[in-house]
């Protein structure tokens, strides 16, 4: 099936050292999937979580439909995740287990649907955020060297 991102979260790879990564539905309204298909959603700090036995995703921001009437809902709704309860079973027991957290990493249309890309990692810390930024700029250098 053909995938359309739709939007990324730019800070989810910086923050967190993601370990695993699975799909979701998401329950939207129809003036919230006309804005997301002209690209007016932004998932910077949107976070998910596991409450009473269901996954929500929080502070994902949804522009209100221009052409839109009272339908039009909050841009900043909590919005419910569609997994299956062995998958909400299975992320309870790692986030309970190894104190992880689950970060939403895209979002993307599938066929016509859109799904959330959600990631189990950890936080990183100060210093590895800065490992991380030498590593690159090291690789960026070697490849210099190796194109001139």
């Amino acid at each position: 099936m053909n995938t359309k991102t739709i939007a990324k979260n730019p800070v989810a790879y910086h923050n967190y050292t993601i370990d695993e990564t699975m799909e979701a539905g998401i329950v939207l309204t129809g003036t919230e999937i006309k804005s997301i298909r002209l690209g007016k959603v932004n998932l910077k700090d949107s976070y998910a979580a596991i409450k009473n036995g269901e996954a929500f995703i929080y502070n994902m921001h949804i522009s209100p439909y221009d052409f839109g009437n009272i339908n039009n809902t909050n841009p900043i709704r909590d919005r419910k995740l569609l997994l299956t309860k062995r998958e909400i079973h299975k992320i309870i027991g790692v986030i309970q287990q190894k104190g992880l957290t689950l970060v939403p990493i895209s979002l993307y249309f599938k066929g016509s649907l859109v799904k959330v890309q959600l990631g189990i990692g950890k936080g990183k810390k100060l210093y590895d955020k800065r490992a991380d930024m030498a590593k690159r700029d090291a690789e960026m250098k070697i490849k210099r060297a190796l194109l001139t």
